[in-house]
């Protein structure tokens, strides 16, 4: 394995650049979930794509804000712990965005670290939209290389891919290379609940819900899951039960399609709305939830 390379690769981002997207497409598998409103992703997710000479772990993070409560500052805190151990950084844009959070470029050069700028969304660029903005970038900052892709539609994966290669330093694996991510099949289940809240409800409710796996017992032909979805406030509880409790069926109807197809195997599942005051911003709650150690 004297010529094998493995090494950790860092996805950031502002929100809505898509990162996630990227990490799936590099990764080919669904691991970080997607919706079109910003701060989806909460966690650092690993996902670990193996070959006979390399094993590339890409770290996925939540996009870069200006945290205003402890639930973000902790999803900051997992933007620079990504920082700190990446042998490459990919620092994902969409195609019409502008320099901005310079103090995050600046941490990431005196990292020393090489940097690919990846402009996403070409799909989405008009005319000379594509052109004009890498003649932007190479104008403005400095990095490794540039190359403007579009995760969505798999456009210049293939090309960023051998880049990445390229960029990765020789070393023996550092997981097994049957591994597909770090972390265990219950957070995949809370994820995949947590993105249909994403995509189900308006306004405040994706953001004040967090959902926990409290049961998940597996055997020969079906798992049986329990998911608690924690709320903030009394009145939150009764738009996430919805009239009847129809809204929250569809959430469970349309997770349970997705976990079975996740799972390869068929899901019962069980949801339950509890009421957790003001957990985004209480260190107890977010240490609960997994936010901080």
């Amino acid at each position: 394995m004297d010529d094998f390379k493995s090494g950790f690769i860092s996805i950031i981002g502002k929100p809505n650049a898509g990162k996630s997207t990227l990490m799936n497409a590099l990764v080919g598998e669904k691991l970080s979930i997607i919706t079109a409103k910003a701060q989806t992703t909460r966690h650092r997710i690993f996902g670990i794509l193996n070959g006979d000479n390399y094993q590339l772990i890409y770290s996925d993070t939540p996009g870069i804000i200006d945290p205003q409560y402890s639930l973000l500052e902790s999803m900051m805190n997992y933007v620079m712990q990504s920082l700190q151990d990446a042998d490459l950084i990919l620092w994902v844009l969409d195609n019409v965005e502008n320099l901005s959070h310079a103090e995050i470029l600046q941490r990431i050069k005196l990292a020393n670290i090489p940097i690919i700028l990846v402009v996403n969304k070409m799909d989405l660029a008009k005319g000379s939209q594509v052109v004009d903005k890498m003649t932007y970038w190479k104008e403005t900052v400095e990095v490794d290389h540039m190359m403007a892709v579009s995760a969505l539609e798999q456009l210049n994966i293939e090309e960023l891919f051998a880049k990445i290669l390229e960029y990765s330093p020789v070393h023996p694996p550092y997981y097994p290379t049957d591994s597909l991510t770090d972390r265990p099949e219950r957070f995949f289940a809370s994820e995949i609940v947590r993105e249909k809240i994403f995509l189900n409800y308006k306004k405040e409710i994706p953001y004040s819900t967090e959902v926990v796996i409290t049961e998940f017992k597996e055997d020969e032909k079906i798992i049986r899951m329990r998911a608690e979805l924690h709320v903030e406030r009394n009145s939150q509880k009764g738009i996430l039960i919805g009239h009847k409790g129809e809204a929250l069926k569809k959430v469970g109807i349309e997770a349970r399609k997705d976990l079975e197809a996740f799972f390869q195997k068929q899901v019962h599942l069980e949801t339950f709305v509890k009421i957790s005051k003001d957990w985004r911003k209480k260190d107890l709650s977010l240490k609960r939830f997994g936010y901080k150690q």
